[in-house]
């Protein structure tokens, strides 16, 4: 299995490629969309070379989900943790984005490794944004409590309009994703794909993973939650969180995979889709090679016809033919 990056590549290469070229004063502009709608602008102009905008878009939430300021909860706080007096918020933001960052290059550390681990993290803002209510719900379970003031079921954006749900406790937190897609084929792929995970959490290799569950119908857990909020037509995939898969340095690896747990499972759906249209394409090439060598050449059938003679017998003679 292969899992998804927390950092935006492009992003990470053109702040490297800024910080190597910064005396030349060369103006950026540059907007790109990635997975699950999450769409980025960055700005560089010739007067100030060493000041670096970064616009952010997320997808657009749905109604039980809710955003303070046009960011889920807890993301300012992260985002001050992560960057320091390096990245200072714009208040407010672009038009048509969530989330505008004034990046000082001028501040970024001169040692090689810090200064790569903080344009990572930099390029990493997705997952910082996106999972800071995650973040804050599995820190307090790292402690075995919970977020005061928290609700009992939290819906948290992933996709446009689409939400998956939290369900904080001191010694456990419930995930649970209603799985939706757009297409018959991808349906039917991605639902033996997610009893897969159910049958692999019996390998012995597994035994400390968390628990994994997946059903047709909505878990028990999410009782009480209009049907209009649980779109699925691929059934729902619950998973156990406990403390231990949440120590140290386990928490952002956590934090990442089921924030991104969707786009992992289209990612391999679509995968899975293409390995079976290339061996069908095979195949059929196979089977027409096999066809092409069971065709007779034309040049010896015709050589053959040649070779043969033929020799008109009389009536008198096809009798005696026929008696000898």
């Amino acid at each position: 299995m292969i899992l998804l990056q927390s950092h935006s590549r492009f992003l990470l290469q053109t702040l490297l490629n800024r910080l190597q070229n910064i005396e030349k004063g060369v103006e950026l502009d540059h907007h790109w969309v990635e997975f699950d709608d999450v769409r980025y602008h960055i700005q560089v102009s010739m007067k100030n070379p060493h000041i670096f905008l970064l616009s952010v878009s997320l997808p657009t939430p749905s109604s039980e989900t809710i955003f303070e300021s046009g960011l889920p909860f807890g993301a300012i706080e992260a985002i001050k943790t992560a960057y320091g007096n390096v990245v200072q918020i714009l208040d407010p933001p672009r038009d048509g984005f969530n989330l505008t960052l004034k990046i000082n290059l001028s501040k970024v550390p001169a040692n090689q490794d810090q200064r790569q681990a903080l344009l990572v993290k930099v390029a990493s803002i997705r997952e910082v944004v996106l999972g800071a209510p995650l973040r804050v719900i599995l820190k307090h379970l790292a402690s075995r409590t919970v977020a005061p003031g928290m609700d009992p079921l939290v819906a948290l954006v992933h996709r446009p309009r689409e939400s998956f749900f939290v369900l904080p406790k001191a010694d456990r937190v419930t995930v649970v994703y209603p799985m939706r897609f757009g297409d018959s084929i991808d349906i039917v792929l991605a639902t033996s794909f997610l009893q897969e995970f159910v049958e692999a959490r019996r390998a012995a290799g597994l035994n400390n993973t968390p628990p994994c569950l997946w059903s047709h119908t909505p878990p028990p857990e999410l009782k009480g939650v209009s049907t209009d909020s649980l779109p699925a037509n691929a059934g729902f995939v619950s998973f156990v969180i406990f403390p231990r898969h949440v120590e140290g340095q386990k928490l952002d690896r956590t934090v990442w995979s089921l924030s991104t747990f969707h786009a992992y499972v289209s990612y391999h759906v679509k995968c899975s889709e293409g390995f079976m249209h290339t061996r069908m394409r095979r195949r059929v090439e196979s089977l027409i090679q096999a066809l092409d060598r069971a065709k007779p050449d034309p040049e010896i059938a015709k050589r053959t016809s040649h070779s043969r003679s033929f020799q008109r017998l009389s009536l008198k003679d096809s009798r005696t033919n026929s008696f000898s």
